[in-house]
């Protein structure tokens, strides 16, 4: 795949840093510009002076993932649609507890938005030399409770935008299940991408998605399979005057197991 402005759009692997100070090289980022939910062949209009969000999409070949651009465009319409209902629940609180606030505000920018983003993540497997910066001298798995310390998947953050949908995690043995596709097999025409076999969790038992709370303790979430989560972000604390706050959150890759695996996670935020 090619490049576009500012690694916002198609495939990335931008390096990010982590709070130890070193870089994050274990996450790669497929972005994609969602105005096609307001139509088929809908783009985001030249006058939005974002090239990031105006930037078109950079799909995969037909013959390399034949199904994958109309596969990704209803996962995502699904998730925004989602959203609606969620703004929604969101817009009656704040009419309740919020003084002047516009009724049905977010639901709109939620509903209309020309410039929502999905980004489709994948984890690489944690080296094998991380298996002994997750153990202690006694060789014990440490406590969740230190988890602050590890976002060795991704940094802790908050979204800058109002929410964001995301799917439950895919975790992967690429051990048994490298990635196969090469140029000269992207030629190859595909009548279905080949069936990918997933893990039933992540083995390692740290290893997921991790929030702060507002009284700043830490807690992991697991999305249930087929099921979406909603995390809100920093416009809907400005739009709510805080009482809706920014999630702070990260990802921790937990560990290497004993066994060979080499475990990566898949998952799409929107």
């Amino acid at each position: 795949m090619r490049f576009s402005p500012k690694y916002l759009s198609g495939w990335s692997h931008g390096k990010e840093a982590l709070k130890s100070g070193s870089y994050d090289t274990l996450k790669g980022s497929y972005y994609v510009n969602c105005a096609f939910y307001h139509g088929k062949g809908i783009t985001v209009p030249s006058s939005v002076d974002f090239p990031e969000f105006t930037a078109p999409n950079v799909w995969p070949a037909e013959t390399s993932l034949p199904g994958f651009q109309v596969t990704f465009e209803e996962l995502c319409t699904l998730i925004i649609d989602t959203a609606v209902l969620v703004a929604r629940a969101c817009d009656q609180y704040a009419v309740a507890h919020i003084k002047d606030y516009e009724s049905g505000y977010l639901e709109h920018v939620v509903r209309s938005s020309m410039i929502t983003k999905a980004r489709l993540l994948h984890y690489f497997p944690p080296a094998a030399s991380s298996k002994s910066s997750q153990a202690s001298d006694t060789g014990s798995r440490p406590p969740v409770s230190t988890a602050r310390d590890h976002d060795s998947w991704c940094a802790t953050h908050i979204d800058h935008g109002c929410l964001t949908g995301l799917t439950s995690a895919i975790y992967v043995d690429e051990a048994a299940h490298p990635p196969r596709i090469s140029l000269s097999e992207s030629t190859k025409p595909l009548s279905t991408a080949p069936a990918l076999p997933f893990l039933s969790s992540a083995l390692h038992p740290d290893t997921g998605l991790y929030i702060h709370a507002r009284d700043s303790t830490i807690t992991k979430v697991s999305i249930p399979p087929e099921c979406l989560a909603f995390q809100t972000g920093e416009a809907l604390q400005l739009i709510t005057r805080g009482k809706f706050r920014a999630v702070p959150h990260f990802v921790r890759a937990g560990g290497v197991v004993d066994d060979g695996t080499r475990v990566a996670r898949n998952t799409l935020a929107v």
